[in-house]
């Protein structure tokens, strides 16, 4: 297609040319008639001659009209100045061009992510560089001091969670403990209760039994008391009587003390499961808590130690940043940076550009975008070397350069004056044009984009 193009191109410029031979000659012969023309009127302004001069075959001047040769030509002409014109105009009305255009590029400026001194700068300005290749180091000893600081640190805390480990399960295992020997201790209590019990109910029979033995030597007692007294009964039976009811009295007394103690070990029964109950219901609740407590001091440790291993990782960060290598692959510039050099985090310490992703901003009239789409074929002239590059529009600003400004203009204040915008349109360049990495960002350049 390019070179259909050329073709078109140059025989367009021969018939151009071959066009401006025959204006030229057109011209001559034109010139010609007029120098004719002029010949004749001089030769009317001379001395009429008189009629003895006068020969007859002279009497009437021959007229001599234009040829029909040279009407021929002037119409050839003609013709072909309109084919040239109607051609000329189709050419110059398929292109928009402009020289307010130049070279962009990515400039990847190269800073260092932590403080240090610089002990070795690898590249100078216009050095060639690969992705990944190490640009400047930086001393590493502080950095690898705070690695060591931190590994140890980390291993502090995984020792602690090695040993806050077995206390959950511990725990766990004290809680259910505790509350099975509250439950055995309840049980123990009440049992105490029910035997205490028993022992007072035994206690008070004895009690009634005693006293009715009493009543019954009582009553034995007024009965020999009124024997004794007719003689009926001699004195020592009375005094067996007095003494058997004595004795069935302490009896009493004696079961009624033995049911007092049983009521009162029935009250300690009561209080020791009351004890035991609320021994129980305190391992209940504190359980959860203390396994809870366990778990927080679990996660707690596990924490530290995650804390712990990101300022391992942190460390080992450093310690890499420690080489600044290149962000891509292209050209060192602007390098201010040179050995002993104390640097601090984003500091700019040079900058690369890459040669493989350039393309051209073209500011282009905003009239001159009637017909121009993304997609068009560009061709490049390039100010610095004797050769055109082939390219296509892949894309056109979102606003005009002016509203990008740092004072955009503000037409609705003060005296409007109409200005023709400039649209920055992004021209990618073809691949396989700029293999020689010649092109650098900055460059001027005459874009002109064919719009058929």
């Amino acid at each position: 297609m390019a070179e259909t193009i050329g073709l078109d191109q140059q025989s367009l410029h021969e018939e151009l040319q071959r066009l401006r031979d025959e204006q030229q000659r057109l011209r001559d012969e034109q010139q010609k008639i007029r120098d004719e023309a002029g010949k004749k009127d001089e030769a009317k302004k001379e001395p009429e001659p008189k009629k003895d001069d006068i020969k007859p075959e002279d009497d009437k001047p021959k007229k001599k009209g234009i040829r029909p040769l040279t009407i021929l030509l002037i119409l050839i002409v003609l013709g072909a100045l309109a084919v040239g014109g109607f051609f000329l105009y189709g050419y110059l009305d398929s292109f928009e061009s402009t020289d307010d255009a130049q070279i962009d590029g990515h400039i990847n400026s190269v800073s260092s992510r932590i403080a240090g001194t610089v002990t070795n700068v690898y590249v100078e300005d216009n050095a060639s560089v690969k992705a990944g290749q190490v640009l400047i180091a930086l001393d590493p000893r502080d950095y690898a001091v705070a690695r060591e600081q931190a590994e140890a640190s980390l291993a502090q805390s995984q020792a602690q969670i090695t040993a806050q480990s077995p206390n959950l399960p511990l725990t766990t295992t004290t809680n259910a403990t505790t509350l099975t020997s509250a439950g055995f201790d309840v049980a123990s209590s009440l049992a105490g209760i029910a035997s205490a019990e028993a022992n007072y109910a035994t206690a008070l029979a004895n009690v009634r039994q005693a006293q009715a033995t009493h009543a019954n030597d009582v009553a034995e007692v007024a009965r020999f008391k009124a024997l004794v007294d007719k003689d009926e009964v001699s004195r020592q039976q009375y005094e067996a009587k007095v003494t058997a009811a004595k004795a069935s009295q302490a009896t009493v007394e004696a079961y009624q003390a033995s049911a007092d103690a049983s009521l009162k070990v029935i009250d300690q029964r009561k209080a020791e499961t009351s004890q035991a109950r609320a021994r129980q219901e305190q391992a209940r609740q504190t359980a959860p808590l203390n396994a809870a407590i366990q778990r927080a001091t679990t996660a707690s440790r596990q924490a530290d130690a995650k804390r712990s291993r990101a300022v391992v990782d942190q460390s080992l960060l450093n310690l890499q940043y420690t080489k600044i290598t290149s962000p891509a692959t292209g050209i060192v510039g602007k390098k201010s940076v040179e050995v002993g050099t104390r640097v601090n985090p984003g500091q700019e310490l040079l900058a690369v550009v890459p040669l493989d992703d350039i393309w051209i901003t073209a500011n282009f009239k905003e009239t001159q975008l009637r017909r121009m789409r993304v997609g068009q074929r560009v061709t490049i002239k390039v100010d610095a070397f004797a050769r055109k590059y082939e390219g296509i529009i892949e894309s056109v600003a979102a606003a005009s350069g002016a509203k990008y400004s740092l004072l955009p203009p503000e037409n609705a204040t003060g005296n409007y004056v109409k200005v023709v915008q400039r649209i920055p349109v992004r021209i990618r360049l073809k691949a396989g044009e700029n293999d020689d990495h010649r092109l650098r960002p900055g460059m001027s350049v005459e874009p002109k984009v064919w719009l058929n």
